[in-house]
């Protein structure tokens, strides 16, 4: 018969005991090292809202906004709104899915320029561009709190 050694003998409160005690004195992992602080937050904020300004003003029609960010969004006199007047019922939580319109698995930015190229007869914008960050913000900002109702949409 064979002896085993004494430390495989450690009870598990002693090896959980000792864990916990790590875990104190070393302290949480954290992902960000530096915490954001209020001032970072609040122009993190204000560069957010500024872009959901413009998404604003482009979802809506803005022919100013949109000379300004070099897009024809739509030739038709069409707007966003006129089809979103409420804007989250273009539901970007559920995105990205298969779109039936378009007969592909889509992203938010895909359905975007395809309101804008066929509804719209407007002219594709780079997924890239100001202008379609400016919209995505404010379809997002615009769907705030909504529910994800999965396969609803």
């Amino acid at each position: 018969m064979t002896k085993q050694p004494k430390y495989i003998n450690l009870s598990r409160a002693a090896v959980v005991g000792t864990l916990a005690l790590i875990a104190v004195v070393v302290g949480p992992a954290q992902a960000h090292k530096t915490p954001v602080t209020a001032q970072q937050l609040q122009a993190y904020q204000e560069a957010f809202l500024a872009e959901v300004k413009k998404g604003d003003l482009l979802f809506h029609g803005d022919d100013a906004m949109a000379k300004k960010l070099g897009v024809t969004l739509s030739t038709t006199g069409m707007a966003c709104a006129m089809c979103h007047p409420m804007t989250a019922d273009t539901h970007p939580h559920s995105y990205p899915k298969f779109q039936a319109q378009m007969g592909k698995f889509a992203t938010l930015r895909d359905m975007i320029n395809w309101c804008i190229e066929k509804p719209n007869q407007g002219e594709k914008i780079d997924s890239d561009s100001e202008a379609m960050k400016a919209l995505e913000a404010y379809i997002y900002w615009s769907n705030t709190n909504s529910i994800l109702v999965p396969g609803k949409y």
